[in-house]
């Protein structure tokens, strides 16, 4: 099973990128879409010409701001949108599938803004979703993936004295968050297999020159519960597909009763 997690930064406008090639390339069996900046009724439009897979997305009360969606080839169990949370549910940030054998969330978690002017709300907000993933636990291994916005060590980031405390993304807080989050028993699936790996990026600003520079940080991942770890056959970064300024992470599952 293959799942594949993409932050587009814009839907609409990565369509007009040879999208549905790509998708067709990378051949996934669940796609996790995070930034669609589009209303629920655009993102059916945009997808309208996706075959073979359910689609089913979440957006913000905000218009062209943030938004979630999931593509899935087998149709879920149940479908739910939020933490059920109000205070967090207001930006379409997160979908979780069931499936017969784990929950697949799909989030896109806040950025901590210009200034940091969002960081304490990003700390509340990164213990919320940790509760969130622990109680979801309790039933049933998770897989969590998307746009974490944060660098969790210094190996995933191109410039990280330059950035500590100083921009968001990378600040103590935000590294805590995901601390949190390893320390919880959640397995950062890409560090499994490429502990020491160096310049193993996801996100590039657009200034700078800085994709052909290769000045990046990795903070889109796949976090899964332990016990689904004897089923990870592979995790990977396909920094090659274009399109927007994150590119596509995704990882192997073997099926239940294969180990």
């Amino acid at each position: 099973m293959k799942l594949i997690s993409w932050n587009v930064n814009g839907l609409r406008a990565v369509i007009k990128k040879e999208f549905e090639s790509q998708l067709k390339l990378m051949d996934a069996d669940v796609i996790s879409i995070q930034e669609t900046k589009a209303q629920d009724d655009q993102v059916k439009e945009a997808l309208a010409n996706i075959k073979d897979y359910h689609l089913f997305c979440t957006s913000a009360v905000r218009k062209g701001y943030s938004g979630t969606a999931i593509l899935c080839k087998q149709k879920p169990l149940s479908v739910n949108y939020g933490i059920g949370i109000e205070e967090h549910d207001q930006e379409g940030r997160v979908i979780t599938a069931e499936f017969s054998d784990f929950y697949l969330i799909n989030v896109y978690v806040p950025n901590s803004g210009v200034e940091l002017a969002r960081l304490d709300y990003r700390g509340t907000w990164d213990n919320d979703f940790f509760n969130y993933l622990k109680r979801l636990e309790t039933m049933k291994p998770v897989i969590a993936c998307g746009d974490f916005n944060v660098a969790h060590e210094s190996i995933d980031i191109a410039r990280s004295k330059d950035n500590y405390n100083k921009t968001a993304g990378y600040t103590q807080k935000e590294i805590d968050g995901m601390d949190n989050l390893i320390n919880g028993g959640f397995i950062d699936t890409f560090r499994h297999f490429y502990p020491d790996k160096k310049e193993a990026y996801t996100w590039w600003s657009y200034r700078f020159n800085a994709k052909a520079k290769n000045l990046g940080w990795r903070i889109d991942y796949f976090l899964i519960s332990t016990s689904l770890l004897p089923r990870l056959k592979e995790a990977f970064i396909l920094d090659l597909i274009e399109g927007s300024d994150h590119c596509p992470v995704g990882i192997v599952l073997s099926p239940n009763n294969i180990l």
